[in-house]
């Protein structure tokens, strides 16, 4: 098969390619309406990381390409460089220093001077992790141990308060990862990200699930209003996630605080009797002041809902059908999740050990919602 060889794209296809991104498109459809090679457009946005680089302009106080004409017109018609520098109402030791730099009187051209002017102002200015190597390093570590970069930049704000030259955005830590001409941090760690991408892209509309409503339940606008404000502690949303073949691991996150408790379901059983059971017994060691309600999709497995209810004290809500974000907490941290436990990897081969340290490592992150906290120092404070 003939080797693809790279297209150039013009500035008009570049510009489309970034008005599709930003409405959603993906790069395949992008590259078939624009009639390129799906690699031309990929290639394109992998070398500038998904980000798109700032148009480069002239300076105002630059020579332009009309000034240099009439420059290389005056020294034709022989005139001097004050009269030719009067008439472009320029200094005369600017005109000098142009000419002196592009041949003299006599080598001088419009089009290559102008050309090598516009090469010359080529001068990328460095990032800050960069021209600092330690800031570089703790970002590089955080990231290694699965911080996000809105974490990190959070975490050394609160950690270095008085010394600005420690701050950096979570924006120039993306920037310096997808765009890898800056050179401060190795490509390698996107692996670290959450999503693991390489370039930034679009978010996309999430699609809800087609569960419909089931009986027997609470319905979540019955939730006591305590529970809406996360004042009060002691109210958890749950779900299950699952991995390979199926194979599920129920999670239950705190409101107030974000802590995860995982619990593991013994054989991959998420039948609603094994799923209660299993809830029921991580609970039980719950201060009464932590256990009030539990909130849930419409799921099957929590059809014993009312069993769990009767053994734990624990009110049970359900969502309304198709609508994941009423329980935004347990399906953001349930995201932060897959980093330590990917669809690919069997849950059944995990213990409830393997899961309690996955979920100690994600209550030791710090959260922008809690002020960049962990949800271990949140929940230390509400018990304290």
């Amino acid at each position: 098969m003939a080797r693809q060889h790279y297209q150039r794209l013009s500035p008009r296809d570049i510009d489309e390619i970034w008005s599709r991104l930003r409405a959603g498109h993906s790069v395949k459809p992008t590259a078939r309406a624009l009639g390129l090679p799906s690699s031309t457009v990929r290639t394109y946005l992998l070398r500038c990381g998904g980000i798109r680089p700032e148009p480069r302009c002239r300076g105002a106080g630059r020579l332009s390409f009309v000034e240099r004409e009439e420059i290389s017109r005056g020294l034709a018609a022989g005139q001097s460089l004050r009269a030719i520098a009067a008439a472009l109402g320029r200094s005369p030791s600017t005109i000098s220093r142009e000419v002196a730099a592009n041949g003299g009187r006599s080598a001088y051209r419009a089009a290559s001077a102008d050309s090598q002017a516009w090469s010359r102002s080529t001068r990328p200015k460095a990032c800050k992790l960069v021209k600092s190597p330690v800031l570089a390093g703790f970002v590089s570590e955080k990231l290694q141990r699965r911080w996000s970069p809105q974490q990190i930049a959070g975490w050394l704000k609160l950690t270095y308060p008085d010394d600005p030259e420690m701050h950096v955005s979570h924006e120039s830590i993306y920037r310096t990862l997808f765009v890898q001409s800056r050179g401060a941090l190795n490509k390698e760690l996107t692996a670290y990200l959450r999503t693991g991408r390489v370039i930034r892209r679009a978010h996309g509309m999430r699609v809800p699930d087609g569960r419909g409503s089931r009986p027997g339940i609470v319905n979540i606008s019955e939730r006591p209003a305590e529970v809406e404000d996360r004042a009060v502690p002691g109210h958890w949303e749950g779900d299950l996630v699952f991995g390979r073949q199926m194979s599920p691991v129920a999670t239950l996150v705190e409101r107030s605080t974000r802590f995860l408790l995982l619990v593991g379901l013994p054989g991959g059983n998420h039948k609603a009797d094994a799923v209660a059971d299993a809830l029921a017994a991580a609970v039980q060691h719950l201060p009464a002041h932590l256990a009030k309600s539990l909130t849930w999709d419409q799921g099957h497995e929590m059809a014993a809902h009312q069993r769990f209810t009767s053994e734990t004290g624990i009110d049970v809500y359900f969502c309304d059908p198709k609508s994941p974000w009423q329980r935004g907490s347990n399906e953001n941290t349930n995201g932060l999740l897959r980093q330590y436990m990917p669809r690919r990897l069997d849950f059944r081969t995990l213990t409830q050990d393997d899961l309690d340290a996955i979920a100690l490592e994600l209550n030791e992150r710090p959260r922008q919602t809690l002020g960049f906290k962990t949800p271990s120092q949140a929940l230390a404070e509400v018990l304290r």
